[in-house]
């Protein structure tokens, strides 16, 4: 993220050799978050002087973002479920195409180079594309809508306008209740923080949100197996802290797999 004039940021791809290549996951996020902020949706805006783009300079995508002024205060849970049920009636009415389930489906294709590059152990390899092909499965009968797709509290910004949802690269379409399992999944598994994930998912539904407790289920385990898929790709210098985490993730599906 470069912030280049008083009110342009500029959001610059630098693993162009990574598991994503192109720009057409560039063209989803940046026609998703002009029709939120179209629509007034909690969103951080792309900047309106610049054409969207995608744009791509020496190989390297770009888009181009309004500036916003952060503040330190984290959005209370009540907020984060309020703005995450907007998004989603907004989201309800945009009209483009979208795949489904997409990074379950692209982390399931992410385990072949996980293992060629001997990142997970085959036994953690085994219990990833279990919890991630159970989680398609679980997932496949319930109703699907645009979402977020990646929404955890890192991607919800609080500013002087209030809290903005951002970063919307990993845009699909699916059940809601994805979205809400990734904004959870933190604090009700790793920091067993329950009064924030009831909160939060409380919130949604007294927006008007409906939450299908299976779906919510098949949602857990799928984001548990996401995230672990990735982290090698992400934290490829894992602090102790990290390793931590991911142990603590491999013990959980491997403990829901036995249930």
């Amino acid at each position: 993220m470069l912030r280049l004039t008083e009110s342009l940021v500029a959001r610059v791809v630098q693993d162009v050799d990574g598991p994503r290549q192109g720009t057409a996951w560039f063209g989803r996020e940046n026609a998703v978050a002009q029709h939120l902020a179209h629509k007034g949706a909690p969103v951080i805006p792309m900047h309106p002087e610049i054409p969207p783009g995608p744009h791509e300079h020496s190989g390297y995508p770009i888009n181009f973002w309004q500036f916003v002024t952060r503040i330190e205060e984290e959005p209370p849970p009540e907020a984060v479920g309020r703005t995450m049920f907007r998004c989603h009636e907004v989201l309800k009415s945009f009209s483009g195409e979208l795949p489904e389930l997409a990074i379950l489906t692209e982390s399931v294709d992410l385990l072949e180079s996980l293992r060629q590059r001997k990142l997970f152990p085959p036994e953690a390899l085994e219990l990833l594309r279990d919890c991630l092909l159970s989680s398609i499965e679980g997932l496949a009968g319930f109703p699907r809508q645009p979402l977020h797709g990646d929404a955890h509290l890192g991607n919800l910004m609080n500013t002087t306008l209030g809290p903005l949802w951002t970063d919307w690269e990993d845009t699909f379409s699916g059940p809601v209740e994805w979205d809400l399992a990734s904004v959870i999944w933190n604090a009700r598994v790793l920091e067993e923080d329950h009064a924030t994930a009831d909160g939060i998912l409380s919130a949604y539904r007294a927006a008007g949100g409906s939450i299908d407790e299976e779906a919510m289920y098949h949602s857990m385990i799928g984001r548990a197996a996401v995230m672990t898929a990735w982290y090698p790709i992400l934290y490829p210098d894992m602090s102790p802290e990290r390793q931590e985490k991911l142990r603590r993730r491999l013990e959980w599906m491997e403990g829901m797999r036995r249930w």
